[in-house]
């Protein structure tokens, strides 16, 4: 009988592992998570120190390392234990909410977890969600363009890279499971930049760790940037910086790329076609965090320097490349940096987040470990695994990953948006226009008075590009129509050509004591010039008690129609609606097979192969199905042969 280490190593050494896939050991990815968490609080703390201190030129430069800008000499800084800050304790909180509800909770968790432990220390668009979440908002309207203010802020890209850890070599899985809490402070493309770093962390357990570091981060960067689309400023970003700094002949010099930055983003923005919106917002220090990974040549010490002096919010792209390279290179980058220095394990949550469990009821400075936390997350990376059609193995040593296409499809935004009936008539010179059935006398500040605020398709738009007029994100209202008691209210969308759809959406507007809800809805459609009643049901009820809320009709079976119209009594004394948006969305496209489940069955077994046999797919993701996925697919298959063959409790 074999022994569970001897299966272990068949299993993790199987011969010939196709290219794209990836065979992970659990133990030193448990190892490279602890790391993480290390290398994440020495460059926030580290970065505090810059943070805000340099906004406008003059930027700080390598000669004012270990100098005094304001918030205490510039050095590296340790700590035991670690303190709590935004950059890693939004992320604890995800992590503890996660490890109750599985890798997908609900819109309505991810509010309670907020409003239960998220109360303290919290700016901008953080601050901005969670007052929201206090009136009833539930995520992803607490991002909304319509709904927060700074929805192009940074917050979301330093408080969810962490859902890239836990899908490793799986960024499409990664960025699913990232979609809705990077919805709870930001859309457009502050939303492309922490998809980014989500991305950096799901790929970061595929790069070659022999290979020369500063080519390696590179690869890593310009395949994370794959997943956004094309369009977007996010991308833009991350182009320029990787394109600056490949023009640099002096790798010393990366002021000169930080420079180039400002000039291209904030001082000469409009030239550019883009808008700066303060040292918070998600662009310049989107590509700060690029250009310290980048000019740190995978020198953590290095990297965590050059955050520091970047200028801007220098904390945030610190503690998340600083982190990236600890789950990279794991505890071995940590000794290299930092020689000699004891690098405390302990985490004071409690220093900024309320109510959380105390793993160490025993040490009063400290409520948890990384060692704990690096525990805890395992079961997740098992659930993304899973979830991708990748392997498990059951002897708990590692984990068999599918090989994974890296294209914006994969990117839930973008496949949200390919769907929506208004951007795709827009995009081929049609008009969409809305209509309402009342005339609006909405006052300033409670909405606008066109409906065509509605019919812009503007709250679905993934394509990221740069927002210069702040009316294009504001909701319809229809405050002060003077509507007779018991009158129902209509609002219409109107497209050029008849569109096969299977679903409506509709996202609302604020709502006051007055009124900006529909109390009862029904919805009709267009075809053939004939209204009528469309059969379906809504994906959850109205609420008056929730503005800004995300709601879905479905059709009971596709319908090609060129219109949509919402009809139903108004809520409130005012007896008036507030819309955000209302679009027709078409079927959405199957997803690929996922790894090697090419039956579906929750398995991967034999039977997945005499499936691919019938019907080829492809399964390593590189988009065509051909010999190299069916040898992929039964050294998938051989896995769980030498398990059965050598498990210990087998019949």
């Amino acid at each position: 009988m074999h022994s569970a280490a001897c299966c272990a190593a068949a299993l993790l050494a199987c011969a010939g592992l196709a290219r794209s896939q990836v065979a992970l050991d659990r133990a030193d990815y448990e190892s490279r998570l602890h790391a993480m968490w290390q290398a994440l609080c020495i460059a926030n703390w580290t970065g505090i120190r810059g943070e805000g201190q340099r906004i406008n030129p003059p930027f700080p430069t390598d000669a004012d390392w270990g100098t005094d800008l304001g918030r205490g000499v510039l050095e590296y800084v340790f700590q035991d234990p670690w303190g709590a800050d935004d950059d890693s304790d939004i992320e604890y909180v995800a992590l503890s909410l996660l490890t109750h509800d599985g890798i997908l909770p609900s819109p309505g968790a991810w509010r309670q977890a907020w409003t239960d432990h998220v109360n303290r220390f919290i700016w901008v668009s953080n601050a901005e969600a969670r007052d929201l979440m206090d009136r009833g908002v539930r995520p992803p309207g607490t991002g909304l363009a319509s709904a927060n203010r700074y929805w192009l802020h940074i917050d979301a890209q330093l408080t969810t890279e962490i859902f890239g850890a836990l899908a490793p070599g799986l960024p499409g899985v990664a960025l699913d499971i990232a979609d809705l809490p990077i919805s709870i402070t930001a859309r457009g493309h502050a939303a492309h930049a922490a998809q980014f770093h989500v991305a950096l962390y799901a790929l970061a357990a595929t790069v070659d760790r022999q290979a020369p570091r500063p080519a390696a981060l590179l690869d890593l960067v310009q395949r994370a940037a794959l997943l956004l689309p094309a369009t977007s400023k996010a991308r833009d970003v991350v182009t320029f910086v990787v394109d600056d700094y490949l023009a640099n002949p002096d790798l010393d010099n990366w002021e000169l790329t930080r420079d180039h930055l400002y000039e291209r983003y904030q001082r000469d923005d409009a030239l550019y076609g883009f808008k700066y919106r303060g040292w918070t917002e998600s662009s310049v220090n989107l590509g700060t965090g690029v250009l310290c990974l980048l000019y740190g040549q995978g020198d953590l010490a290095r990297t965590i320097r050059i955050g520091t002096l970047s200028g801007w919010d220098a904390d945030n792209g610190t503690a998340t490349m600083g982190g990236l390279l600890g789950l990279v290179y794991g505890p071995a980058i940590l000794a290299e940096a930092f020689p000699g220095v004891s690098i405390s394990d302990r985490y004071w949550i409690s220093r900024t987040r309320d109510a959380m469990h105390d793993y160490l009821p025993d040490d009063p400075g400290a409520e948890d470990t990384f060692t704990l936390l690096a525990s805890r997350m395992l079961p997740l990376i098992d659930q993304s695994v899973a979830r991708a059609g990748g392997i498990v193995d059951p002897f708990g040593t590692g984990w068999l990953l599918p090989g994974a296409s890296i294209s914006p499809d994969l990117n839930p935004g973008s496949r949200l948006d390919a769907r929506s009936v208004t951007l795709n008539a827009i995009r081929t010179g049609l008009t969409p226009t809305g209509a309402s059935s009342v005339a609006s006398q909405a006052p300033s500040g409670r909405g606008v008075r066109s409906p065509d605020a509605f019919a812009s398709g503007f709250h679905l738009d993934a394509s990221g590009r740069d927002v210069l007029a702040d009316g294009d994100r504001r909701f319809y209202s229809t405050e002060n129509a003077s509507l007779p008691a018991g009158d129902e209210i209509a609002l219409t969308l109107v497209l050029p050509g008849e569109h096969p759809t299977d679903s409506v959406i509709f996202i609302e507007g604020d709502h006051y004591p007055e009124g900006g809800w529909f109390e009862t809805l029904r919805v009709e459609v267009l075809v053939g010039g004939v209204w009528s009643a469309a059969g379906g049901t809504w994906s959850e009820p109205l609420s008056a008690e929730q503005p800004f809320q995300f709601i879905e009709f479905r059709f009971a079976e596709v319908t090609p129609c060129s219109g949509v119209r919402l009809v139903g009594l108004p809520g409130g004394v005012g007896r008036f609606v507030t819309a955000s948006a209302i679009d027709l969305l078409t079927p959405a496209i199957l997803a690929p097979i996922r790894g090697f489940d090419v039956n579906r069955d929750a398995r991967v077994d034999v039977e997945d192969l005499y499936s691919w046999h019938r019907t080829p797919v492809d399964v390593t993701g590189d988009g065509v199905a051909d010999q190299g996925d069916r040898e992929s697919l039964e050294q998938a298959v051989r896995w769980q042969e030498i398990r059965d063959m050598s498990h210990p409790q087998r019949p």
